[in-house]
């Protein structure tokens, strides 16, 4: 077995602003897209809120997912992916805790998802998202963010599963699918009401959108 990375620690503007939406008296409504989190369970329960956890990223290795464009090129069913993920009722989140995935999801799914989510939200429910820079190189490692404060993460390496469908091997991580800039950010959330940046100092462009 590969030993287990030490989790690296981070400050987040854009989880500082969601801190203070969850200071809220009234219990909100939290949908985390990555695997269980017991730390983000306990930061949320704590303070009332309830939260959903659905991981999108191992979800999207599943084999059957794999189908062909009109041109013969390899994608990924989003019909599919959106039929068997995402299965909520309209309006019934108040936060999406969408995190890096857009950067490392197949591209096929990146818009439909971003569509799904907007339905998912609330009127004026807020989606906290990472994009890496430029700066930041091809190999930059996928991670799993945890709540440890207020405007504090803990990063933990993602490895993909031994059965996984990629073929990068058993112990590698998700590779980044591609860089994005304002212009293509602000295209992929174009139905939402407002955007907000923060550029941190690991290359890592926080997002904070407004349904």
């Amino acid at each position: 077995m590969t030993a287990q990375q030490p989790r690296l620690t981070r400050r987040s503007s854009g989880f500082a602003e969601i801190t203070k939406l969850l200071a809220s008296e009234e219990p909100l409504c939290v949908l985390d897209l990555g695997s269980t989190s017991a730390a983000n369970i306990r930061y949320l329960t704590e303070r009332g809120h309830r939260i959903y956890s659905e991981d999108l990223l191992e979800a999207s290795t599943d084999p059957a997912l794999v189908t062909k464009d009109e041109h013969g090129n390899q994608i990924l069913d989003s019909k599919q992916f959106l039929a068997e993920n995402l299965q909520y009722g309209p309006a019934q989140f108040d936060v999406v805790l969408f995190w890096n995935l857009a950067d490392y999801l197949d591209e096929s799914l990146v818009k439909p998802i971003i569509a799904r989510l907007w339905t998912l939200l609330k009127p004026t429910g807020v989606l906290l998202a990472f994009f890496h820079t430029r700066e930041a190189g091809p190999e930059a490692p996928c991670f799993r963010y945890h709540v440890s404060g207020d405007d504090s993460l803990e990063l933990q390496h993602i490895n993909l599963r031994p059965d996984a469908r990629k073929s990068a091997g058993p112990t590698a991580g998700f590779h980044l699918q591609r860089v994005f800039n304002n212009r293509h950010i602000e295209n992929l959330f174009r139905d939402y009401s407002s955007i907000k940046f923060f550029l941190a100092r690991d290359n890592v462009r926080e997002t904070l959108v407004v349904r």
